[in-house]
């Protein structure tokens, strides 16, 4: 079915865009965003920080080498992430944000953070000018700056409790002054819903149907007897990911465990996990091998785990654990609303208290009940079954719609 002609969404996003040899290139999963909503709107228009300049990152692809120039404009931003930075930018910025809100039918802003969340300005602007603006978050990003403010000390430690302060303020206030509240995941709607005029609870994924367990492989995944159970995580190793907590609950097993665990992803802590993981003597049971750039390996990596393990600390949707039921894979791990709220329909998972303990005890009664874990899986593959990028998409660009 062809887009309503006429319409035109404008996104102002944080994904951060990248230049080189005059091309703009952006994340993968951005732009597949981006040829979703095409199928939705006549045309779309998007405003991103302008990140990085030079060689191009191996996770970003350039944007119109697969999607049509005629029908997406791309107007890169500068990045202000200080108030100094912000200050210098913030006329220039305004002005390019009321032309684009000018020309546009439709809005969704994402929001997050305080200096520079250009998002948030294009709201009070848009809002200002009797614009209806669906707003967009998939994490608490206030609470995240809380927690992440945790690991500086002195003055540090205090400016970023501040900027954490400033933008819960901001938040509320947006989010007050949209039309409607786009939340992503059960942990930013119980956060936002009540400050919201029009909340909504929505998921957000880049796996399409085809990217499900196929039945076959599913049975003959909780078929498999006399093997290691396998672990898996995929995400970037950082405090908020909580790996120290992931590391000490696989060593709670205890030295005779059948375990494989193999935490894929970069990040700030990923040399000091590994250095945790030799020195613990765990180099048998768990691996760290860092970044895969082959989508489709780590894809296949998670259909072929017995459960996803995650530690997760903050208030945020991981679109991992969706990615990992659509895999077939259990999720189990530290609860959230967010979680809890993805396997309430069919159970597939199991989740704990923040507690390394706790789930170590959860992961060794799997491993020796198989028929539990096979049940789980099964579990697991109805609850992500309905959670694709085409019907994600098709639910948040009816909500928008409805505010013409």
């Amino acid at each position: 079915m062809a887009p309503p002609a006429g319409t035109t969404l404008l996104l102002v996003i944080p994904a951060p865009l990248h230049e080189s040899d005059g091309r703009l290139w952006l994340d993968a999963q951005a732009c597949n965003g981006l040829r979703l909503w095409l199928d939705h709107f006549d045309r779309v228009i998007l405003c991103a920080p302008l990140a990085g300049h030079g060689p191009v990152p191996a996770d970003m692809v350039e944007i119109f080498a697969s999607l049509p120039a005629d029908r997406l404009e791309v107007h890169p931003l500068p990045v202000a992430f200080t108030p100094l930075r912000f200050v210098r930018n913030f006329r220039a910025v305004r002005r390019r944000l009321l032309a684009q809100i000018a020309r546009a039918t439709h809005c969704q802003f994402a929001i997050g953070g305080s200096w520079g969340d250009w998002g948030a300005l294009a709201t009070i602007l848009a809002t200002r000018r009797r614009r209806k603006v669906a707003v967009w978050t998939d994490r608490v990003e206030s609470e995240v700056m809380r927690f992440q403010a945790r690991g500086y000390r002195g003055v540090r430690r205090l400016y970023r409790r501040f900027n954490a302060w400033l933008a819960e303020r901001l938040e509320r206030f947006v989010i007050g002054h949209a039309a409607i509240g786009l939340f992503h995941g059960m942990d930013s709607y119980r956060a936002y819903a009540r400050f919201s005029r029009g909340p909504h609870l929505v998921h957000n994924i880049h796996l399409g149907a085809e990217h499900r367990i196929v039945p076959a492989a599913l049975e003959a995944k909780v078929a498999r007897r006399g093997q290691p159970m396998r672990i898996v995580y995929a995400g970037r190793v950082h405090p908020d990911k909580g790996p120290e907590d992931w590391i000490e609950a696989l060593a709670r097993l205890g030295d005779g465990a059948a375990v494989r665990a193999t935490w894929y992803g970069d990040g700030p802590l990923l040399d000091a996990a590994r250095r945790i993981v030799s020195e613990r003597g765990l180099g048998d049971r768990i691996a760290f091998p860092g970044r895969v750039s082959d989508r489709t390996a780590l894809l296949a990596a998670l259909a072929e785990a017995d459960i996803f393990l995650f530690c997760h600390k903050t208030p945020e949707s991981a679109r991992c654990l969706i990615e990992a039921l659509l895999s077939g894979t259990p999720i189990v791990g530290y609860a959230s609303p967010y979680a809890e709220d993805l396997i309430a329909t069919h159970g597939g998972g199991l989740l704990t208290g923040h507690d390394p303990a706790a789930l170590a005890a959860t992961v060794s009664a799997l491993a020796g009940d198989r028929d539990r874990l096979a049940d789980l899986a099964r579990r697991a593959a109805a609850d992500g079954r309905p959670m694709t990028d085409s019907a994600v998409f098709a639910h948040r660009a009816e909500l928008i719609k409805r505010l013409s």
